[in-house]
């Protein structure tokens, strides 16, 4: 009996412990899902006011000091906290603005009335009751943005927050921007670092954005690809015309489209344009880098249900260190039940490049025009005019897009030192560390406007359907989000 009770009152503060842990995390999702609850589509001026009207009140509650920047579009919320003028100052990038959304598309009321759900034995989602105890961190939260990218912003309060109740101080001053139009393209970003360039001045920079790698482990993300986007479209007769009447006579623009798509490219998914990887070339110990990262190549392309990937690199991770060349799109005629037998009177290709540092887009723009141009195509840059039509056998409209720049930071830089010792000293483990991810952050005008490094830290689940419906947010993700901002917090730089 006394070696009972004695064990009791030795287990009493963990429980205690565990108690208090499991109200902090489930104080930390109940404001997530106030945030979430907050629609923030870019293009919806008034919901964006009204979420960086919420987020700045909950910086200000934390003892941050807050300023809303102007832009020439959404405005920007720098928050900001001072610890020793003689420090270095972290500069941490999160966007509150998410993807558009399609409500039918989702299992649950509205994307935005957020919801806990857990897979029952059949392995689907299910709807958690709100009153059943100690959250299981496999469980995910489900709703716009909960990963991309409000929960890392509400972690990032926690982690404040753990702060404060510990009296402990951070290791640097610190600065965070919000970013209220990343999924809409920050058009209005590069200015507004110029503008603001004394007001944003820091020493390191660190974007919490995408996820994990794909073993879900703790992941340092040195670089990200750039995108720039170009329209093509081929023209046949001036309206659709019947194709009992005109097929064999009047010019396919969906054959013309495909017979010029498929010279970009090889069979073997490479890109056929001369010059196109100029530039880039992977030496033993970038091979070395890009063959640690634990990739098995067999669940990828499980993941995705294909026999072979596109020869571009030997590797996923290889595949990622070159520019891509992707038809995002095609637009002619009509298909499924909406299907007539017409030509059709033009056919239009989306097309997106992912840049890497050492390709410069107006360069591998200007290739694939001079590729269209060698195929025979007279290019113009805005709607062929009657004249235009009469003269030209083969007219492409050719419309390009602005760019947005890639970065890569040098994996032996301090900044990354620095970051791998707060991982260590928060999760007992070394990162993942990726040279360069293969999706865009639209973080250059910092780098190349403040001069500093910078490093992804990405913090939530790989398989959180981020800008697809049913969006979540695992809970166990979510609580190492906090435990890892509080490490970067407490460790030196």
């Amino acid at each position: 009996m006394k070696f009972l009770l004695l064990s009791l009152i030795c287990a009493f503060p963990y429980f205690l412990s565990a108690q208090n842990a499991d109200k902090k995390i489930k104080d930390a999702v109940s404001e997530l899902t106030d945030f979430i609850a907050l629609p923030n589509f870019g293009l919806d001026k008034q919901d964006i006011e009204k979420n960086i009207a919420w987020i700045e009140s909950a910086f200000q509650k934390r003892g941050m000091q807050c300023e809303v920047l102007q832009t020439e579009g959404n405005p920007l919320l720098l928050a900001h906290k001072e610890i020793d003028s003689k420090l270095p100052t972290v500069l941490f990038y999160m966007h509150l603005d998410g993807q558009a959304v399609d409500s039918k598309k989702w299992d649950q009321g509205s994307p935005f009335a957020a919801v806990i759900k857990r897979k029952n034995t059949q392995g689907e989602w299910e709807e958690v009751e709100s009153d059943e105890g100690i959250l299981d961190r496999d469980w995910r939260i489900f709703g716009r943005s909960a990963s991309d990218d409000k929960g890392p912003i509400i972690a990032f309060l926690h982690a404040i927050d753990r702060l404060n109740d510990e009296q402990v101080l951070p290791q640097f001053n610190i600065k965070i921007i919000l970013d209220a139009e990343e999924e809409i393209g920050s058009k209005s970003l590069p200015a507004a670092v110029i503008k603001y360039r004394e007001k944003l001045a820091a020493d390191v920079l660190v974007i919490n954005d995408g996820p994990v790698h794909t073993s879900g482990s703790p992941t340092l993300t040195f670089g990200c690809r750039g995108i720039t986007t170009i329209n093509l479209t081929t023209y046949g007769p001036i309206r659709p015309q019947h194709s009992g009447h005109y097929g064999n006579y009047a010019p396919n623009p969906i054959f013309k489209m495909a017979h010029l798509l498929g010279s970009m490219k090889n069979k073997d998914g490479t890109v056929a344009i001369d010059g196109y990887y100029d530039g880039i070339a992977l030496d033993e110990k970038t091979k070395e880098i890009l063959s640690k990262v634990p990739d098995d190549e067999d669940k990828i392309k499980d993941y995705l249900q294909i026999v072979n990937p596109e020869k571009v690199g030997s590797n996923y991770q290889e595949s990622l260190q070159y520019p891509s060349l992707n038809a995002r799109g095609i637009n002619a005629g009509w298909v499924g039940a909406k299907a007539r037998t017409i030509v059709p009177d033009i056919a239009t290709v989306a097309i997106d490049i992912r840049l890497v540092p050492e390709s410069e887009p107006n360069r591998l723009v200007a290739l694939i025009k001079e590729h269209a141009e060698s195929e025979g195509y007279h290019v113009v840059d805005h709607e062929p005019t009657y004249e235009e039509r009469k003269k030209y056998p083969n007219l492409l409209y050719f419309y390009h897009a602005r760019n947005t720049l890639p970065f890569r930071t040098d994996m032996d830089a301090p900044a990354g030192e620095w970051l791998t010792r707060a991982v260590q000293n928060t999760f007992d483990t070394e990162p993942i560390k990726i040279r360069i991810m293969g999706g865009t952050v639209p973080i250059a005008a910092f780098i190349n406007e403040l001069n500093i490094p910078a490093i992804i830290v990405p913090m939530v689940n790989p398989d959180n359907n981020q800008h697809s419906p049913n969006e979540n947010l695992r809970i166990g993700h979510f609580e190492d989000a906090i435990k890892l901002f509080y490490g970067i917090f407490t460790t030196k730089l």
